[in-house]
C-alpha cells in the first residue's frame, strides 16, 4: 500500500522550496503527497520578495477536511509564519497523535528574509515542538530556539541536540551544513543515543529548499514504515544525490533547486 503524506507548509512559485519541494521530495520517496498551505510567497532563487499568509481559520479547515476523508501516514510542517497558524496547525493535529509529524522549524529563506514572525518561535517551541516525532533544524534554526549561539562543533551540536529533546521532541536531526569544513555531518539526538550521518559537502550554489526537500523525504520513509534511523539515512542519501546532480538543471540565477527526480532523469554529459 503507497502510504500518504501530508505536508502544512508555504508556497514557492519557484518551485525549489515550500509545499512544491515537499510534493517532489514527498512523490520521489514512494509516498502519496497532499498539502495545506499557510501562506503564499512571491520568490525565485534571489530572494523572497512578499508574503501573503493564509487565514488561520483556512489553514485549520485544509488539515482537518484532509484527515476527514484521507488516512494520513505522516505529517511534515514547515513554514508556519506566525503565532495564530502555529496554534491552528496544533489544534487541527490534536486529534492525530499517532501519526508520525516531521517539523522543519522553518524561520530564514535561503536569500536572508524572515519566514517566521518573533511570536511564533515561542508556539512553535511550546506547542508545536513537542507533538514532533522529529525535529530537522539546521544550526542557526536549533539555536534561536534554545536563545544560544549557533553550534560551531559536533559535541556542541549533539548537546543542542539533547537540549531540543528536553524541550519535548522525540528525536532531533540536527544538520550539520552550517558547519566548517568538507563534510556536512549530521546528528540524530534521541533521550537515549546520538548517531552521526556523514556526508561530503558538495560545492554549488544549488541549495534551494534542501531543508524542505530532507524533512519531507523523511516523512515519507517514516510513513512507510522505517525507524527514524532508517528513515534519515534513506532522507540524507535521497538528498545528497539530487544536490550532487543540481547542476543537470538550469533554474534562476541564485540558489538554484536540488534535483528532486534525479532517478528519473539521465545523467548529463
Amino acid at each position: 500500500m503507497i502510504p500518504n503524506v501530508l505536508s502544512i507548509a508555504g508556497s514557492d512559485p519557484s518551485g525549489g522550496a515550500g509545499i512544491q519541494a515537499d510534493i517532489k521530495a514527498i512523490s520521489a520517496n514512494g509516498a502519496f503527497a497532499m498539502a495545506a498551505i499557510t501562506a503564499l510567497t512571491a520568490q525565485n532563487t534571489t530572494g523572497v520578495e512578499s508574503i501573503h499568509l493564509v487565514p488561520p481559520a483556512f489553514v485549520h479547515d485544509q488539515i482537518a477536511t484532509i484527515f476527514a476523508d484521507i488516512r494520513v501516514d505522516a505529517i511534515k510542517i514547515g513554514m508556519i509564519a506566525n503565532a495564530d497558524i502555529a496554534a491552528a496547525v496544533a489544534d487541527a493535529l490534536a486529534r492525530y497523535k499517532g501519526t508520525p509529524i516531521v517539523l522543519d522549524p522553518v524561520m530564514i529563506a535561503k536569500g536572508g528574509a524572515a519566514l517566521l514572525q518573533p511570536d511564533a518561535v515561542r508556539t512553535l517551541r511550546d506547542v508545536l515542538l513537542p507533538m514532533a516525532a522529529v525535529l530537522t533544524p539546521n544550526l542557526p534554526e536549533a539555536a534561536h530556539l534554545l536563545g544560544a549561539a549557533p553550534a560551531s562543533t559536533r559535541d556542541a551540536m549533539a548537546a543542542q541536540g539533547k537540549a531540543l529533546c528536553d524541550l519535548g521532541a522525540t528525536a532531533v536531526l540536527m544538520k550539520g551544513g552550517h558547519l566548517e569544513g568538507p563534510d556536512s555531518p549530521d546528528c540524530l539526538v534521541t533521550n537515549d543515543d546520538v548517531t552521526w550521518f556523514e556526508g561530503l559537502r558538495t560545492a554549488t550554489a544549488n541549495t534551494h529548499g534542501t531543508g524542505c526537500t530532507l524533512s519531507s523525504a523523511l516523512a515519507a520513509h517514516l510513513a512507510k514504515g522505517l525507524s527514524v534511523a532508517q528513515a534519515t539515512s534513506a532522507a540524507k542519501s535521497y538528498v545528497a544525490t539530487a544536490i550532487e546532480r543540481s547542476g543537470d538543471l538550469s533554474v534562476g540565477k541564485g540558489h538554484g533547486p536540488t534535483h528532486h527526480f534525479v532517478s528519473l532523469y539521465p545523467k548529463s554529459e
